[in-house]
């Protein structure tokens, strides 16, 4: 897991508005980690500056959702971006860790590889 940036970010493809055949309602469509099989909609989002993994302010859709660490739901608010260059697919934000007062233990990862096999 990804949490060097002050907010989440989720790797997502295919990132459009569209208006919704069915309703006419404005909806930000996506699909997730490249899986051309599943794409998502949220009706409640918002388009704003955040820095970019290079510090670039770049303009993109973030909207509220839950993750669950632990077995606890907490709420996040979570930009779309394309993370194809990066390790991982998603990103939490140190604000985050830092409201939710979690802490993230660096030794696991480095014990780890990232397919998740133990290094010899």
């Amino acid at each position: 897991m990804d949490t060097g940036a002050y907010s989440g970010a989720l790797h997502c493809s295919k990132i459009k508005v569209v208006i919704r055949k069915s309703d006419g309602k404005r909806v930000l469509r996506f699909t997730p980690s490249d899986n051309h099989a599943h794409t998502t909609e949220v009706t409640k989002f918002v388009r704003s500056y955040v820095r970019s993994s290079t510090g670039h302010r770049v303009k993109r859709y973030l909207f509220d959702t839950e993750v669950v660490i632990k077995g606890v739901t907490y709420c996040i608010r979570i930009g779309l971006s394309n993370r194809s260059d990066m390790n991982y697919e998603i990103l939490i934000g140190r604000r985050f860790l830092s409201d939710n007062n979690i802490l993230v233990d660096a030794r696991i990862n480095q014990e780890l590889d990232i397919d998740r096999e133990k290094k010899s």
